[in-house]
């Protein structure tokens, strides 16, 4: 049976409404979004402004104004292992907390996960504004990244699991929403910033996290803990139906309730969840979990948002026209993350990450090309076909906003059924974060190195990454988590994975489960 038949067969299984409870809470989690988002916009305009650069990386910035115009190609101007150092710590510490988030999420709720990293978030973002060397400033980037790690692997799950199934995807895509929001706002304020002459300038940029971290750490307080994991590190089944039918408007909710308590039972039994997901009926969930935010940071927009201003200089726009650009860039982020979030739940997954994908695919070509004509290593192009550049960048971030860039999130995170979706998260979470750091390191030297060929590189894995796609990734709109395992059972290659196992989980669920909860 084709999928697509399969997703048009279901029907509604709960009862419930989205209430004005959800959209709060919701939108009080998703500002954890805003937090990674704003570091990403922060840390690509801070770089190019040259007060920074003159304080903590001298050496990049004596390149910059270097007069003899042979001395330093274009592409090589700000590569410098001290500048990825910056950019990348983050998110190696942000790694290593994910793993650390899981054990916390699962053992004492979303909520705590998400008062920790809103913490360790404000106490970064102060040790940042008032460093006075570049060692008090990684730490403070370092500080971020733990404040990223336990949000990022706690609010995805959050925000799915409160919401009703047949609108997941919508209030789960929230959350890369403020992602771009975020980093629209950093590059707003950078904007800003960079015209005070002071030199101050950077300094209220990193110093203005703060407010979001806010935001999030006091929200959290006030904020309820989802069902499911009342019931998963609770016994209070009452505490439960009484959240349940508060933010699913009705008392009739008694068919998500049995199916979270039997979930919950079949999670509690499962002692070694790390060890659990490597088990081939959860294969398809575990190479989604690596492959899926893998291909997102392939698709390039490491390029994009990390550094956007700099290439931009490098092309030969001034410090404000390559803030401004980021500005630009930021906008129609946030404009196509919510026409992604108006239709995922109508067209569907797949739809969305295939119509993405070719967009990027041949805005990476095009921007390769020009740049492969007119930006040879010295000189500059025309403000004319900068200009071009900057709308095909633009177009690649609508396509980027439209696909990968919020369903790298929602659809990992909806398919972890209960006993390993803690751990599932915490997989994605890490792999993006360890992406993020080998990408944020590389980067410069690979700009340098391969020139407009990066537009290349990056272009193949778009293309592979499609194809991934359409061939391996089913579909899961409208489908409630706790039976999300009847996707692969009906996929055409998956079915053959997990369809393999059922002795071995015979076995394994008498190995786990308790005699009085086996039927």
């Amino acid at each position: 049976m084709a999928a697509s038949e399969v997703v048009g067969k279901r029907q509604a299984y709960y009862k419930g409404r989205i209430t004005a409870f959800v959209i709060l809470s919701c939108t009080v989690a998703a500002t954890g979004g805003i937090l990674f988002g704003y570091d990403l916009g922060i840390s690509g305009g801070v770089t190019s402004m040259e007060p920074f650069l003159k304080k903590f990386f001298p050496d990049v910035y004596a390149e910059m104004h270097e007069k003899n115009s042979h001395a330093t190609s274009n592409y090589c101007k700000f590569d410098s292992q001290l500048l990825s150092t910056f950019t990348s710590s983050l998110y190696a510490a942000g790694l290593f907390a994910s793993l650390c988030a899981s054990w916390v999420t699962q053992a004492f709720g979303r909520r705590t996960s998400m008062l920790l990293g809103g913490a360790f978030f404000m106490a970064g973002a102060v040790l940042g504004a008032l460093a006075i060397n570049v060692y008090m400033l990684i730490l403070g980037r370092v500080l971020l990244g733990i404040g990223v790690g336990f949000t990022n692997q706690s609010v995805p799950l959050y925000l799915s699991e409160m919401a009703p199934p047949e609108h997941r995807g919508a209030i789960n895509n929230g959350f890369f929403f403020f992602v771009g929001l975020g980093t629209l706002s950093a590059n707003l304020i950078n904007y800003g910033t960079q015209k005070i002459h002071s030199g101050w300038g950077w300094r209220i940029s990193i110093g203005l996290a703060v407010l979001p971290a806010t935001i999030l750490a006091l929200g959290t307080l006030f904020l309820p803990e989802t069902p499911t994991s009342l019931i998963q590190h609770t016994d209070s089944v009452h505490k439960a139906t009484a959240t349940l039918r508060k933010i699913r408007g009705t008392d009739d909710v008694q068919a998500e309730l049995d199916h979270l308590i039997a979930a919950g039972e079949i999670s509690k039994a499962a002692q070694h969840p790390l060890r659990i997901i490597m088990r081939r009926k959860y294969r398809p969930q575990l190479v989604m979990a690596i492959l899926i935010p893998f291909f997102k940071h392939m698709t390039g927009i490491a390029a994009i948002t990390f550094y956007s201003p700099l290439i931009f200089r490098s092309m030969g726009l001034e410090e404000s026209s390559s803030l401004l650009s980021a500005v630009i860039t930021g906008v129609i982020d946030v404009g196509f993350i919510l026409i992604a979030m108006t239709v995922v739940d109508r067209v569907g997954r797949r739809t969305l990450f295939i119509v993405g994908g070719v967009q990027m695919l041949a805005t990476h070509v095009t921007v390769g090309g020009i740049l492969a004509k007119q930006l040879g290593d010295h000189g500059g192009v025309g403000k004319g076909s900068a200009y071009v550049v900057l709308v095909l960048v633009c177009v690649y971030v609508a396509g980027f906003g439209l696909s990968w860039g919020p369903l790298a999130w929602l659809v990992p995170t909806e398919m972890f059924p209960l006993e390993i979706r803690s751990v599932g998260q915490s997989i994605v979470v890490a792999v993006v974060l360890l992406l993020a750091s080998v990408v944020g390191q590389t980067l410069l030297p690979m700009l340098c190195h391969l020139r407009s060929g990066v537009f290349f590189f990056f272009g193949g894995w778009t293309l592979i990454m499609t194809v991934f796609v359409i061939l391996f990734v089913p579909e899961t709109k409208n489908l409630p988590m706790e039976k999300m395992d009847q996707i692969w059972r009906e996929h055409w290659f998956w079915k053959k994975v997990v369809g393999e196992e059922e002795g071995e989980e015979e076995e394994e669920t008498k190995d786990t489960v308790p005699n009085d909860m086996m039927i």
